[in-house]
C-alpha cells in the first residue's frame, strides 16, 4: 500500500528491533497502554502470537525508500460483522513526526479496511489528553461513541479511553471522495 510519501507493508520479524527501540520512548508510549518495562522479547512474543491470529494484522509504516518510521496494529477483525479495530498507530521515528505521515498512514489503512477488506465499521480509541490523535480522528470523520472508563491498564494504573468509529458510508462521503 502506497501514497505520495509513504509505503505500508506487512511487518517482518526484523522490525521488532525498531519497535522495541521506539516503544521504550516516552514520547511514543505516553498515550498507549504499553508498560514502561517492555522488552525486545515481549515485542517478539507479541509479534509471533499476532501473526498466528487471523483476527489481527501488523503493518510497518515506511518512507518510500523503505526506511521504517512507524507501526500499525489492527485487531478484532470480524468478517461476520464486517468490523475491525485500529488498535495502535504511531510514527516512532522522532525525525519524521509532525510531517503528516501519521495522517497519510491512517488514510492508507482506512482505504485498505473499507475497500480491500470491505469493512462496514472501523473503530479506534485514544487516551484522555491525546489532543493530536483526537484532532486527527475528528478531521478524518470518526464519530465519538463514548468513554470506556478504566478500559486499559498501564504501569499498574487504569486509564479511560475515548471510543470512536467510522462507517463505510462516512468514509466514502468524507475521505475517499476527496
Amino acid at each position: 500500500m502506497e501514497s505520495i510519501n509513504i509505503k505500508i507493508r506487512p511487518t517482518i520479524f526484523s522490525d521488532c528491533e525498531l519497535f522495541a527501540k521506539w516503544e521504550t520512548e516516552p514520547s511514543v508510549t505516553e498515550f498507549f497502554s504499553m508498560n514502561s518495562d517492555r522488552t525486545y522479547e515481549d515485542i517478539v512474543g507479541e509479534y509471533v502470537v499476532r501473526e498466528l491470529d487471523k483476527t489481527k494484522l501488523q503493518f510497518t509504516i515506511c518512507l518510500k525508500e523503505e526506511l521504517p518510521i512507524g507501526r500499525i496494529y489492527i485487531s478484532k477483525i470480524d468478517f461476520d460483522s464486517d468490523s475491525l479495530d485500529i488498535t495502535r498507530i504511531y510514527v516512532g521515528d522522532k525525525e519524521n513526526r509532525g510531517k503528516g505521515y501519521g495522517e497519510e498512514a491512517l488514510r492508507i489503512i482506512l482505504e485498505y479496511c473499507f475497500i480491500c477488506l470491505h469493512m462496514e465499521r472501523v473503530t479506534l480509541d485514544y487516551f484522555e489528553g491525546n489532543n493530536v490523535a483526537a484532532t486527527l480522528y475528528s478531521k478524518l470523520g470518526f464519530k465519538h461513541e463514548g468513554l470506556a472508563r478504566n478500559a486499559c491498564k498501564k504501569n499498574g494504573k487504569y486509564y479511560d479511553l475515548h471510543l470512536l468509529s467510522l462507517l463505510r458510508s462516512e468514509y466514502y462521503g468524507k475521505i475517499h471522495n476527496k
